[in-house]
């Protein structure tokens, strides 16, 4: 029998629910149709505005704070990382070593406490402030259901008051069920009139609050970190000054052929040398009418049959036995004059002249055909005789200031590393 009074209260209450929801839903139908008048709380609808509002604020804070530790927590497994890499290569011998592990076991423990502080000052704090939303929400809810309740037995009992045939039996019960409906309505009102203000003001201090304890955390942590990385400057700045000899410099590109001058020297020499039974005296000395042949230029817009364009040299009696770095010099000054420049020749620029370049830095010569520099000489940069002889990297040229002094191309000229210097004209 106890059975079947417990299965009983609970098909009971089953169907009292299943009315009240049946009653709930047809009041909220005549409401919107406009044919019954609706209990409305314009202040109460603010602070559910301001409710979700908050609630909207907080997930969302709650979810970057989640990102930014995470953030946290991945610096430090990077920052592990490094570390452990500093370690690996710092090798036994040099200076510092034992300092240079401690700092990174010291840099392991600093993110380690700054996480851990992140989540018991923030995190939690956090969790614990929107921890009371849910229920709040319910209890909203649940408002708005008593409300119906209540509009709707305020309405039976005005139906049952203005019916032409008044039962009084009826009317008195239905006034019963509106003074319930009522209570129920105002005790949870009055509740949350004054908890959703509450709520609302309380969002102020828990931004500060919270974001205090952010900044001061971090602030602490980049002032303990800042430490350790002076620290480590300090044994590296160390490290170098007893290793210093093996700082890098910059480094011209190896040169793979023969170096140029020596192959002119032996073809001078070679040119020089008399023939077997030749009695011809040795060419005169630069400077002297025979070792100047004439140059001449055709203007002709056509050559005539077998004779080739532009600058000509024609051979004087002596230019046989000139040496051929001679016969080639005065052939680059009449390429430079009629071809490099429109006919117009660079007398101040020695021949073949094609650009200007500054040395950057110092570069000491290691062969005799290489141009000694100094940062901030200017080198006139002119075509090599043979461009097979020119070297990657290589260019040739003669300091300003030589020949600016000397005008003599054979004693100024040589080679330099292009990598050296940079094109100023």
């Amino acid at each position: 029998m106890a059975e079947m009074g417990s299965k009983g209260v609970t098909a009971g209450k089953i169907a009292s629910n299943v009315q009240k929801k049946l009653t709930r839903a047809q009041e909220k139908v005549l409401q919107k149709l406009g044919k019954a008048d609706e209990t409305k709380d314009e202040q109460f609808e603010q602070c559910v505005q301001n409710f979700n509002k908050q609630l909207t604020e907080g997930t969302r804070l709650q979810k970057d704070l989640r990102t930014y530790l995470a953030s946290v927590k991945a610096m430090h497994e990077a920052s592990k990382k490094l570390s452990e890499c500093l370690q690996e290569v710092y090798e036994p011998e040099w200076p510092g070593r034992d300092e240079a592990n401690k700092i990174a076991e010291n840099n392991d423990l600093l993110w380690m406490d700054y996480h851990q502080k992140l989540v018991d000052q923030a995190l939690l704090t956090m969790d614990t402030y929107l921890g009371q939303f849910p229920d709040i929400k319910s209890r909203i809810a649940k408002r708005g259901r008593k409300l119906v309740d209540y509009d709707s037995a305020r309405h039976h009992y005005e139906s049952l008051q203005t019916a032409k045939k008044k039962d009084e039996a009826k009317i008195a019960k239905a006034e019963e069920e509106l003074i319930k409906a009522q209570k129920v309505f105002e005790e949870m009102n009055v509740d949350l009139q004054e908890e959703l203000p509450s709520l609302w003001n309380s969002r102020v201090g828990f931004y500060v609050n919270t974001f205090q304890s952010i900044a001061g955390l971090e602030e602490n942590f980049h002032k303990e970190m800042s430490k350790l990385n002076q620290n480590l400057n300090d044994v590296l700045v160390s490290l170098e000054k007893q290793h210093g000899s093996n700082t890098f410099t910059v480094k011209a590109q190896p040169r793979k052929k023969t170096k140029l001058f020596s192959r002119l020297r032996r073809k001078k020499h070679s040119d020089n040398a008399p023939e077997k039974g030749n009695k011809s005296p040795s060419p005169p000395p630069d400077g002297s009418p025979a070792a100047t042949p004439e140059i001449r230029v055709n203007h002709e817009s056509e050559p005539a049959s077998g004779a080739s364009p532009g600058a000509s040299i024609p051979k004087s009696p002596s230019q046989s036995s000139l040496p051929a770095v001679v016969v080639e010099t005065f052939s680059a000054t009449v390429n430079g004059a009629v071809e490099g420049s429109g006919g117009t020749g660079r007398l101040d620029m020695p021949p073949g002249f094609m650009f200007k370049v500054q040395a950057q830095h110092d570069y000491t010569a290691t062969d005799t055909d290489e141009l000694q520099l100094k940062a901030g000489d200017v080198v006139l940069v002119i075509p090599f005789q043979n461009p097979e002889e020119q070297d990657e990297g290589w260019l040739m040229g003669v300091k300003e200031s030589d020949w600016n002094q000397h005008k003599e191309l054979e004693k100024c000229r040589g080679v330099f590393p292009e990598n050296f210097t940079e094109r100023v004209q």
